[in-house]
């Protein structure tokens, strides 16, 4: 979609979301539309936890829904009797403008470009509420100077219907989350983006949209949350364009002039994807199960002729649990990753069935200063016939892969300064990946910000240790509206 065209498409939703509005009659919102019933609490971080398969596979949440946007405001009359009687407005609207900028702090002999970031980006962000229905419109329109080309990214454009108080129903396309890790991810199972994780935007945007339909159904036995996605919505991974990559095929790192080449299941209703989650409170705790139906979610499986890497179909059963221990909150989480199209581990070019666990803390050490660790597992089965059928050109996996996260946060200055250093480090691999952030809030309507993602590794083979020459540093401003 271009600009104009993405220009058009937004006031068209803006209207509309308008004309939804004036057909309203009563200002109070439907039950059960803000928030589900006994929703667990988002893990910190990035707010929920989700397992990655090939391209990511260590970094790796819940499917509360992210916070309502704040809105401009009631709508006032012009006398005092119009006041007390008109109804608060229906139309809430909210945006911002981000600009920021990074480059390489080392050199890639197999890009180009130094610069791995350099955007402006304009999000506007519209709510409507009606009697029995709300629209939701999320969309980010983004100019890319480090390429030059404008871009669009529509996030929400959702209609969510309360059917009763118990049972409601989200449609369109939204931002699903489910999990407790802290920027890892197991059950989780729905989209991520990989490039912008890695190159410096807002966190937030780790999380990538899908179009689906989401049903949710509260009551005093078990919550149940059912996601149905009609075609198949893979990762947003690198493909060498403004990231280098191991290539086993190349036998070292590629980079723009030859990108990844790959094909992505993509017909509607026979490409789909089926995810479940049952959860309720158990005392404190938040326990949760997940079942999932579809593909790796980054490249897991590869072809010769045309080479090219595939998304295998794949299964995944799991379970999570959070909640206080001692004088922090304990999180757990457990997957088993059935890889249909390998059971039995005998084709080299499929993913191997695996266990994934994740255990993480987070307490409180000082005033205002949290610190949280994780420690992250991938066990992969069949291993002797992986190694067995394995080919001489590609570097092996280890059995198991382990790989440990600390996060610092302290505030500052009455909470206007956060400071934040995020951790990776792999035993295993023997590589790791840093990510120091500073965030100044000066006022209600401006920030500023910068970081950085530096990537270590012994071998180029192993996930971080691809990355070494695209650590970068960035920073940039945002005017909240």
């Amino acid at each position: 979609m271009n600009a104009l065209a993405y220009r058009g498409f937004a006031c068209a939703a803006l209207a509309l979301g308008v004309a939804f509005a004036a057909s309203a009659e009563e200002p109070a919102l439907p039950p059960g539309l803000d928030a589900p019933k006994e929703e667990p609490a988002l893990p910190p971080g990035l707010g929920g936890a989700t397992s990655e398969p090939s391209l990511p596979p260590g970094l790796g949440g819940d499917s509360a829904e992210p916070a309502l946007p704040p809105g401009l405001g009631d709508s006032q009359a012009s006398s005092e009797v119009e006041t007390s009687e008109r109804p608060a407005s229906r139309l809430k609207l909210h945006g911002f403008w981000d600009n920021r900028s990074g480059f390489r702090i080392r050199d890639d002999a197999v890009q180009s470009k130094t610069a791995t970031l350099g955007e402006s980006r304009l999000q506007l962000d519209a709510r409507v509420d009606g009697d029995r229905a709300s629209f939701e419109f999320i969309g980010d329109l983004i100019y890319d100077a480090a390429f030059d080309r404008v871009e669009d990214d529509i996030r929400f454009l959702r209609l969510t219907w309360p059917v009763t108080d118990s049972l409601d129903l989200r449609i369109g396309r939204q931002v699903l989350t489910w999990g407790v890790g802290d920027l890892l991810f197991i059950n989780d199972l729905f989209p991520k983006d990989w490039v912008a994780f890695l190159s410096g935007r807002d966190v937030e945007y780790l999380k990538a949209p899908s179009d689906s339909l989401r049903v949710g159904w509260y009551n005093d036995a078990v919550n149940v949350e059912l996601v149905y996605t009609p075609r198949f919505a893979p990762d947003r991974f690198p493909t060498g364009d403004r990231f280098s990559y191991y290539s086993p095929l190349a036998g070292g790192l590629a980079g723009a002039d030859d990108p990844v080449r790959y094909h992505a299941p993509h017909d509607y209703f026979d490409d789909d994807e089926i995810a479940l989650r049952l959860y309720r409170n158990v005392g404190a705790w938040e326990v949760a199960a997940y079942a999932y139906r579809g593909y790796w979610k980054s490249p897991g499986g590869q072809t010769l002729l045309p080479p090219r890497a595939t998304f295998p179909e794949l299964s995944v059963y799991g379970a999570s649990a959070r909640g206080p221990l001692g004088p922090g909150i304990l999180s757990a989480e457990l997957g088993y990753y059935d890889s249909r199209e390998d059971r039995g581990g005998n084709d080299p070019f499929v993913n191997n069935d695996e266990l994934r666990t994740l255990l993480g803390y987070e307490f409180e050490a000082g005033k205002e200063f949290t610190i949280g660790v994780q420690h992250y597992m991938e066990w992969m089965q069949d291993y002797g016939d992986y190694r067995r059928t394995l080919p001489f050109f590609v570097p092996a996996r280890d059995e198991f892969r382990h790989l440990f996260t600390v996060r610092f946060t302290k505030m500052l200055m009455n909470q206007n300064l956060m400071l934040s250093l995020f951790t990776f480090y792999s035993p295993s691999d023997a590589d790791a990946y840093l990510r120091p952030t500073a965030t100044y809030k000066i006022n209600d309507a401006w920030q500023i910000f910068g970081g950085a993602n530096i990537f270590l590794g012994r071998e180029r083979t192993t996930f971080f240790g691809q990355f070494e020459d695209n650590s970068n540093v960035y920073a940039g401003a945002r005017f909240s509206f």
